[in-house]
């Protein structure tokens, strides 16, 4: 089973029988987008927000792509195997419809994007001795693994072509805790209702070290630096769990008023944007049902901002 900590007691995401942590199950919703090309790392490092040029070859770090009013139209892991091959991770977004987005401002850049769906995604409920932190675990060829451990335990994701290995199979209760752990740690899951609605100020991805404010200019970097350096954020993540299952777009209400909404959610679990400055005793509720916020889990940061 997977634990997900906080700073007052342990929650226990539901039990997973006759699977033991060490066995890979299928991550359908991940798949990899593709940069290959001379100008792979400087074409990936003036579209998103995170230091691609700073980062080293073999490693990873979170990411995504921003609307020119610095809304989150896509966030990932961006792994850099080299300094002609960019991989995005995307545990949400359409890669085919972000890769047709993204060919648009290739204009003369040397640079190839192309979407992978002959590289199957799987997570795995324990560590790989490759990968470590934001170094990439190589496992011969196209695959891969990555260190999405914290303070919740140790998780990894593997990539590998689907054909001619073992593909791992579904799971769809060890999935369910797989994504109810990305909430636990800060890191939200964006279904489509929710892309292009969020600055990243107010999906707190400085947890993560998703964006960079020391970097050249990439679409949204204006308003992203902006509200960092003026101090204009006004809003956060927030964790919330509740009796009963919640759904993204729901309102939040603090104290009785509507005060912000649920942008990702797993089983009781969800990350809602709300108001930094609030009443801490007010009463939360989604739906008109009471909820109860908890410490969000770290060590999910990689790279650096």
């Amino acid at each position: 089973m997977i634990g997900v900590f906080t700073t007052a007691q342990v929650y226990v995401l539901p039990p997973m029988p006759d699977n033991p942590n060490d066995t890979a199950f299928a991550l359908p919703g991940h798949r990899v987008l593709a940069l290959q090309g001379p100008d792979a790392v400087r074409f990936a490092h003036a579209q998103f927000m995170s230091d691609v040029a700073g980062l080293a070859d073999g490693q990873w770090q979170w990411s995504g792509w921003l609307t020119p009013k610095g809304r989150v139209l896509a966030l990932f892991a961006l792994l850099r195997l080299d300094a002609q091959r960019v991989w995005l991770l995307l545990p949400d977004a359409d890669p085919e419809a972000l890769a047709a987005q993204l060919r648009r401002y290739v204009f003369r850049s040397k640079v190839a994007i192309e979407a992978r769906p002959d590289l199957a995604v799987s997570g795995l409920c324990a560590g790989d001795a490759r990968a470590r932190g934001a170094v990439l675990g190589v496992r011969g060829g196209d695959a891969l693994a990555l260190d999405l451990g914290g303070d919740g335990g140790m998780r990894t994701i593997l990539i590998a072509p689907a054909a001619g290995g073992v593909a791992a199979a579904p799971d769809a209760v060890r999935e369910a805790a797989w994504r109810a752990t990305d909430l636990a740690h800060g890191l939200p899951r964006l279904d489509e209702a929710q892309a292009d609605r969020w600055t990243p100020q107010q999906l707190s991805l400085e947890r993560l070290h998703a964006y960079s404010v020391k970097k050249g200019c990439y679409p949204g970097q204006e308003i992203v630096a902006r509200t960092h350096f003026l101090g204009q954020a006004k809003r956060g993540l927030a964790l919330l769990e509740g009796d009963a299952p919640l759904a993204a777009g729901a309102t939040v209400q603090v104290g009785g008023a509507d005060a912000g909404t649920l942008v990702s959610a797993a089983g009781t679990l969800g990350l809602a944007v709300l108001p930094l400055e609030r009443d801490a005793a007010a009463p939360l509720a989604v739906g008109g049902a009471a909820v109860r916020e908890r410490p969000l889990l770290g060590g999910l940061e990689r790279g650096r901002r």
